[in-house]
């Protein structure tokens, strides 16, 4: 299963859902990979500072480049490795897209509050339909409402907003500063205490709740 985290607008949450996903995957059990294909290298960096006694992620870094070997070979992703996360970059343009979204299983795009946010986040669901051509019907698209603070102008826009595209709200994430402390420590909120970050793995159970459905209906197709 390939997810791709996509949204070409900075700013917008992706490496906060990548990692924390990935992070799921891993204590579930799972073997994910988490690909980074931001120059920024967050995801990478936030690998890094994962300890030693956390389920193991394997990282890609895509956005290096070397001489010394293919790209494909670069990009390889372990056979072992059930899940695939890629943590796209910023800034993409239309065949890049196109390519990123090709190759996806599911495409998750975080949007934020903002009328600069949902602006972009209607460009980026406009390219996925009309220049990479994916069809609504395909249910291959889901939003995730990022750092989200409800009963506020700016949240009643956004829900305006998606309520006008007709793909799927997955969720809507509070702005929480658990997310900042577990990236702290390269953990995921679901590797922290669950009296502290109860209200936020619940706001994440209809993303992961999507993802296993879509991951079913991929199994069953093929």
């Amino acid at each position: 299963m390939r997810t791709v985290v996509l949204n070409p607008k900075g700013g917008s949450g992706k490496t906060t859902i990548a990692t924390n996903l990935a992070a799921y995957y891993a204590q579930q059990g799972e073997h994910p990979a988490l690909m980074d294909a931001d120059p920024q290298g967050s995801s990478a960096r936030w690998l890094r500072k994962r300890p030693a006694d956390a389920p193991a992620i394997h990282g890609i870094s895509a956005f290096e480049r070397s001489t010394g070997v293919t790209r494909s070979w670069q990009l390889r992703v372990p056979l072992h490795c059930t899940q695939v996360i890629v943590d796209t970059a910023a800034g993409l343009d239309a065949q890049e897209l196109r390519e990123v979204a090709r190759s996806a299983d599911a495409i998750l795009v975080p949007v934020m509050p903002s009328d600069i946010d949902i602006h972009a986040a209607a460009q980026c669901i406009s390219d996925l339909l009309l220049v990479a051509k994916i069809r609504r019907s395909e249910g291959r698209i889901g939003i995730i409402a990022n750092r989200v603070r409800r009963n506020t102008r700016a949240f009643t826009s956004l829900l305006r907003f998606l309520e006008s595209l007709d793909i799927p709200l997955l969720a809507s994430l509070r702005d929480s500063q658990n997310y900042v402390r577990s990236a702290e420590f390269g953990r995921g909120i679901h590797e922290m205490p669950n009296w502290q970050v109860g209200k936020d793995v619940d706001q994440w159970r209809a993303i992961t709740d999507w993802l296993r459905t879509r991951a079913l209906g991929l199994a069953q197709d093929r």
